[in-house]
């Protein structure tokens, strides 16, 4: 599959897409208790990567009416029948990480056969493995599958591993296991399952036993995010170059040495009383000022924002750069709740370089509902190529610089106040 530019130009600017958007998706079938969890966890296991998920289809069963509830606790609903998944709402979901968005999951409980209100929220993934009996059997899933794989093992292990799974995990009684077993979960393997083998890419009898098959797989993923990588860092040079002939827009503010970096956020007047009761014309911020800091660096600048705005809101990202490939990743993060209603939200990064995790951090509050606008970045030293890449990208935001410096200059801010 083709992967998709990081960026495409627009009539007042350029898109930016992050290393996480086209991400690839593994799907994982067989029989209940063939082994595909522990296939999934292994492959987990051998990329040793912080961005990949596994997505268990369980949690898209559909909630049960009272009569279906009644059955389900009788051991007389069929759930491995493809109609007892919400496949609908399980195809919306993987085409909004398709695109890179975020994505809530439902949370199903096993024991009152019902979603929860609650849900679980998913970003930025880079390999999602979505395992299930029927992760294979709906069309518009399989055509999203960058790797197809069919679990197989003697259905009489099966059924050992899945009576020791669901008097284990979920409560069920060894008689209500047996009799579900023979007249819905064997029927629907030989009628739904076991059909989804024609479709699979690669076939992998005796389950994580099978270290060759895993091997393969591991290796395809590995190459296929190898070329992603590479496309994204020539992307983002195609961009550096583009944005090299184009002046620093008026929306980039270059301060002097004085703490005025809390201009840009939007105020209202208010009239204040002193205790002696003298009244004076102020300023009150229009709405709720938050700000997000890029770790390690960010949190240096929040003494000074927290001495100024004491009940602002605080957030963070990590974003860090490969050594090797210098390209950009996300590992952690952790936004304020509805930071998207927020008036103001500051960036606060203190030194900014080529401009690819600024790009990437910008990308993270806009998907999360913050309005372009109403981005403050806050930097105290920018290169001039990065701050050109960046605005080029987001020509909404604001900037607040201390110096425009080279774009090579080492980080600095790290070492001074963290030792790192």
């Amino acid at each position: 599959m083709e992967s998709i530019s990081p960026f495409y130009s627009l009539t007042q600017g350029a898109k930016y897409s992050p290393p996480w958007q086209d991400l690839s998706i593994i799907g994982i079938a067989g029989s209940s208790g063939s082994g595909k969890t522990s296939v999934a966890m292994e492959i987990v296991r051998s990329l040793n990567l912080p961005w990949v998920v596994i997505l268990v289809m369980d949690s898209f069963y559909k909630s049960l009416s009272p009569e279906e509830h009644r059955k389900a606790h009788a051991n007389e609903y069929d759930f491995d029948s493809p109609e007892s998944i919400d496949f609908d709402l399980l195809v919306e979901t993987l085409r909004t990480l398709k695109k890179g968005k975020r994505a809530q999951i439902p949370v199903y409980s096993f024991a009152d056969h019902q979603r929860q209100p609650q849900t679980t929220t998913l970003y930025s993934p880079r390999v999602i493995i979505l395992e299930g009996i029927l992760a294979l059997h709906d069309p518009r899933i399989a055509e999203m599958l960058d790797v197809k794989i069919f679990v197989e093992a003697d259905m009489d292990v099966c059924l050992g591993r899945r009576v020791l799974r669901d008097v284990r995990e979920r409560g069920r009684d060894i008689d209500g296991i047996i009799k579900q077993w023979f007249t819905y979960v064997k029927p629907s393997f030989t009628r739904f399952v076991d059909p989804q083998r024609g479709v699979s890419d690669i076939i992998i009898p005796r389950g994580i036993e099978n270290k060759t098959a895993i091997d393969m797989v591991v290796k395809h993923i590995q190459r296929k995010l190898q070329e992603k990588s590479e496309h994204h860092t020539e992307e983002l040079r195609k961009l550096g170059l583009i944005a090299a002939d184009v002046e620093l827009p008026r929306n980039v503010h270059v301060l002097p040495s004085t703490p005025q970096a809390l201009d840009m956020t939007l105020y209202i007047p208010a009239e204040v009383e002193t205790p002696q009761g003298n009244k004076y014309n102020g300023l009150n911020p229009k709405g709720i000022v938050s700000a997000v800091a890029i770790l390690r660096g960010g949190s240096c600048l929040e003494t000074a924002l927290k001495r100024t705005i004491p009940d602002c809101i605080t957030g963070r990202m990590l974003i860090q750069t490969d050594e090797v490939s210098q390209e950009p990743g996300l590992h952690y993060i952790k936004l304020p709740p509805q930071i998207g209603e927020h008036a103001s939200v500051m960036l606060l990064d203190p030194q900014m370089s080529s401009g690819g995790a600024a790009l990437m951090a910008v990308r993270v509050l806009i998907d999360h509902g913050v309005s372009e606008e109403k981005i403050v970045f806050v930097t105290c030293a920018a290169g001039e190529g990065g701050l050109k890449r960046l605005t080029t990208v987001f020509p909404k935001i604001n900037v607040i610089v201390g110096r425009i410096e080279d774009e090579g200059e080492p980080r600095w801010m790290e070492k001074r106040y963290f030792g790192c």
